[in-house]
């Protein structure tokens, strides 16, 4: 059986990359299997370049194939914030709710809301070149929150093709139309 690392500590990441790989035949384990990892400065200026971060210094630290993402938002009338620091856009030590009420309060005078979920995946082989895919899901930016499922942006995120909120989906109808699914689908054909 082949094994992939995932390069992740988030639940929601890891339950939603494992169900995808493991029907591929992988063992997939994440940051939770292992004791030591080293910290990890996602000081990259694109998420691209975060993703190889993750995936690069995990695959040499623990010798396997490591499968790293970096997936934020992009608002367009924002100039693409809150971007790269998504995860971060209300500080440090911050919550999704924190992230969302920001945003909302930064919009509140915009009509502009148009938006996207950006994902870059890189998948780095100890003895190959690394694969990198990248994938959006395109929608706005809601004025407020609909729906109980997900995290982070998506009960603020309106799927304008869906007429849903991120939030409303299940996990079966996100993971259809996501940018992480679309970036694993891509990858698919590269992991078989």
């Amino acid at each position: 059986m082949k094994e992939i690392v995932i390069a992740s500590k988030n639940k929601h990441k890891i339950i939603e990359i494992s169900n995808i790989l493991i029907p591929l035949g992988y063992k997939v384990l994440s940051l939770f299997d292992f004791d030591y990892f080293p910290e990890i400065i996602e000081d990259g200026d694109s998420f691209k370049e975060n993703a190889l971060i993750k995936a690069k210094t995990l695959a040499l630290h623990l010798n396997k194939t490591v499968i790293a993402d970096d997936s934020g938002l992009e608002v367009f009338s924002l100039n693409n914030d809150p971007g790269i620091h998504s995860a971060r856009y209300a500080g440090e030590n911050k919550d999704y709710m924190d992230n969302n009420e920001l945003l909302l309060k930064n919009l509140e005078y915009i009509e502009d809301r148009k938006a996207r979920f950006v994902t870059s995946m890189c998948v780095y082989y100890i003895d190959k070149d690394p694969i990198f895919v990248e994938d959006y899901l395109y929608g706005e930016i809601s004025r407020e929150y609909i729906g109980n499922n997900g995290f982070g942006y998506d009960p603020i995120f309106y799927v304008t093709s869906l007429n849903k909120n991120l939030a409303e989906l299940s996990l079966e109808e996100k993971n259809k139309i996501s940018h992480r699914s679309l970036c694993l689908k891509q990858l698919i054909k590269y992991l078989k």
